[in-house]
Formats: structure tokens, sequence, C-alpha cells
């Protein structure tokens, strides 16, 4: 591959007519011009320049070759005031993949405020649950993903991602407003044990943990509703079909018609995480996503606080 440094010095001498002229320009000796021309004479196997008394005119290789360095210069060139534009959040793309519950609610305040901030930084935004966000983001199809766990069962280790915590939310009971429990502030699990139960449908939702949890508590939870959107949870549990196990950051905007209780002894807690690639390379515009979903995850825990 030739040499794009002697290109350019190929490129300034063509320009400037000599090699004295150029090797000023370039703030190099006439020796080290020479030799570089000479170097790339040796790289192509053709003579690039006719030297004349002190002048120099291109040969048709060279004027060839110079057409072509014209153009790889060009792009380069195009390329470093891309990359600074990227380095300093001018341009550039920042690919985020959430779930839903943090789409509704994280997101949805962080994305106004990185682009307020940073304007001409390209967004891209995608939902999925945390086994698909997490293996699309180690193919490469995403920058950032927002993923949870649960205290009970944090996440696996893997060396291929990093976890920075945002913020961790109790998982309540919700009740209809009409429930004989609706007015009480707690509640033990084995309370519910001949409730009907709705919650999600995907092995990463909370279905799981219920189960587990109800077992725990010494009872087989009868699911008669599953679905993986809230609002439709929310719904179900408000009309008395059922009651639900709900995350404290969904339960910031509730809905009017359903109570919320406190488990008891100790409240299953979710985590939620901003997931990238395990390298010390990441963008400016990931890292500038991450600081504002800090920001954000704090003053919606400020708010969780004060609504409790």
């Amino acid at each position: 591959m030739l040499d794009v440094k002697r290109l350019r010095i190929l490129k300034e001498v063509a320009d400037a007519g000599s090699f004295s002229a150029a090797a000023d320009s370039l703030h190099l000796t006439q020796s080290a011009v020479s030799q570089q021309i000479a170097a790339l004479e040796r790289e192509t196997g053709t003579k690039l320049l006719d030297r004349n008394h002190g002048s120099v005119r291109l040969t048709d290789p060279g004027t060839a070759l110079v057409t072509h360095a014209e153009a790889v210069i060009c792009r380069l060139e195009e390329a470093e005031r891309e990359l600074d534009d990227i380095a300093e959040l001018r341009g550039g793309r920042l690919r985020m993949i959430s779930f839903p519950t943090a789409g509704a609610t994280l997101v949805a305040c962080a994305v106004p405020a990185f682009s307020e901030k940073h304007p001409e930084v390209e967004l891209e935004i995608g939902e999925a649950e945390p086994e698909l966000s997490i293996s699309s983001l180690k193919a490469g199809d995403w920058d950032l993903a927002l993923a949870y766990d649960f205290d009970s069962v944090p996440f696996p280790e893997d060396r291929d991602i990093e976890r920075e915590f945002l913020l961790e939310e109790r998982l309540q009971v919700a009740v209809a407003r009409d429930h004989p429990l609706a007015d009480r502030k707690s509640v033990r699990l084995e309370q519910l044990s001949e409730e009907v139960w709705a919650c999600g449908e995907k092995p990463s939702s909370c279905r799981q943990n219920v189960i587990q949890w109800a077992r725990d508590s010494g009872f087989e939870p009868r699911i008669n509703f599953a679905s993986d959107d809230y609002q439709v949870i929310q719904a179900l549990v408000g009309a008395g079909m059922g009651v639900a196990l709900l995350p404290e950051l969904l339960l910031t905007g509730r809905a009017p018609d359903i109570r919320v209780l406190d488990v008891k002894p100790r409240a299953p807690v979710r985590r939620i995480w901003a997931v990238t690639h395990a390298t010390d390379l990441r963008s400016p515009a990931t890292n500038a996503m991450v600081e504002i979903l800090h920001a954000q995850a704090e003053r919606l825990s400020s708010r969780a606080k004060a609504a409790a």
C-alpha cells in the first residue's frame, strides 16, 4: 500500500514546482523531500518526476498518481473532520435499546435532554427485553442497552459487556382500589395466596420471579392473565380481575383505580443498568448518554421516594 505521507509530499512538489519550495511549505529539508520522492518511485516502480535545473515536472504516471492522491487526501481530511465532530459531539450516531418500562420513563426523559444538549448526534432507539438486547449489543447492533436484573437473580458474569448501575426499584403489590386489602400500607405475599395473578408473559419479565417469590411464601400463584404490557396489567388490576407485582418506576404514573402496597418483610428489588461493550474506547456520544441517564435516574428515584 502506498504511503500517504509520501503522496502528500508528491502533491506538494507538483503544486510548488520545485523540491526547495515544497520543502519550505512542508517545513522539511530539501534532502528529506528528495528522499521521500525517491522512496515513492521505488514503491511504484516508475519515474514520477522529471527534474530539470531545479524545477520539476510530473511524468504521465506522476500526473495519474497525484490525481488519485488528491482524492485520497481529500477523503482523509473529511474523515479527520468527521472524527473531530464525533469527538466533540457535533456529529455521529448513538444507537440505544431499552426494555419497555425504562423506555416509557427513563429513556423518555433522557432522550430529549440528550438531543437538546447534542442536537447534531443522530439517535436511534429500539426496544427489547434484556436477553435480546444484550445479545444484540454484543453483536454490534447497538452502542448502549438498558437492562435489568433482580437482586435475587443477578446478572451472570460476562466479560464482553460492562454495566453501570443506574437505579433500583422495589416491586410493589398492585390491587384494585376496592380490594379488601386496599387500605393497608403493606402486605405479605402469603396473604395473596388465594388471589388471581396478572404478570408478564416472557421468561425475562418478572414472571418467573413472581412464581418463585410465591413459592418461597408457601403457595403456587394462580396466573390467569399474562401480558408484557404493564398498562394492560394495570387495567386488569384496576378492573378487579387480579393482583400483580409492579415495578416502582412504573408506578410513579400509576392508574388511579389501583392501590399499591409494600411487600413485607422485604420487597423484591429490580436493578436497572446501562450496559455497553467491554472496551476502553466507548464513543463520546455513549459516554454523554450514560451521564444523562445517571442524572435522570437520580431524578426519577427522588420522585418515586416522594410519591411513596
